[in-house]
């Protein structure tokens, strides 16, 4: 089964739907979507439909920070501009689309495969994978072998072996690289809707399970657009120029 996995959609229309575009010549399987499908962009109630659709048709989704933070009230320690558009995107949302988001698992599994949002040690908490002792721990705490998680904006590829020597590198798109059955692994696939890794271009993984390979990708989109809608909207001009420079 060839799995396409997308994150951090951050309600940002056309970089998901340009994924979206380039995931359908890639003779896709199934779908994942990791959580946070709002938050930032100026067009949530567009992308949580575009999810409820795929869910309806067999995709796994898993709930985001963010996606709590809209159903649920944002948190005291979530930052001033990221509470902002959480209040606005709650008045853009119809109940039923703010009930999806507010019963959405932390955590889906299939077979050898975890799809998370954060991390697989304390998914409710939202703690970031911002290293290989993070990683190595997350890794730990799951019996699967794979482990896909957003929250991360960076695209980036986590290991351990049998004999617990961890390593990770940043990964290269579109060059495959096989995932020896020898080791666990956390794929970090970068955001769709919001790469912060210096490259403006929408980021999503696709995994052949069958063959045990991961491919990254990078797809350009209309950033300047979605940036555009963004300063329309008047929420906070600092999100919509990180658009163009991908930081």
């Amino acid at each position: 089964m060839r799995i396409a996995v997308v994150t951090d959609l951050h309600a940002n229309r056309e970089a998901v739907q340009a994924v979206l575009d380039h995931a359908a010549g890639q003779r896709i399987d199934r779908y994942a979507f990791l959580g946070d499908f709002v938050g930032y962009g100026a067009d949530p109630a567009w992308v949580v439909d575009r999810v409820r659709e795929f869910v309806a048709a067999g995709a796994w989704a898993v709930q985001g920070n963010h996606d709590a933070a809209v159903a649920r009230g944002a948190a005291p320690s979530m930052r001033m501009d990221a509470r902002y558009v959480v209040d606005w995107t709650r008045g853009r949302l119809d109940a039923g689309q703010i009930d999806f988001l507010a019963t959405l698992p932390l955590t889906a599994a299939s077979g050898e495969i975890l799809f998370v949002h954060a991390n697989a040690f304390a998914p409710a908490h939202w703690d970031y994978v911002h290293s290989r002792s993070e990683a190595v721990r997350s890794m730990h705490a799951t019996p699967q072998r794979v482990t896909f998680c957003g929250h991360m904006h960076e695209p980036m590829l986590y290991h351990v072996s049998m004999l617990g020597k961890a390593g990770d590198f940043v990964p290269v798109p579109a060059e495959p690289i096989t995932l020896l059955t020898t080791r666990q692994w956390l794929i970090i696939p970068g955001s769709a809707g919001q790469p912060r890794d210096g490259n403006p271009a929408a980021c999503y993984a696709v995994y052949d399970d069958a063959r045990a390979e991961l491919t990254y990708w990078r797809v350009p989109y209309d950033h300047e657009a979605a940036a555009a809608k963004m300063r329309e909207a008047r929420l906070p001009q600092s999100l919509a120029a990180r658009l163009a420079d991908g930081n």
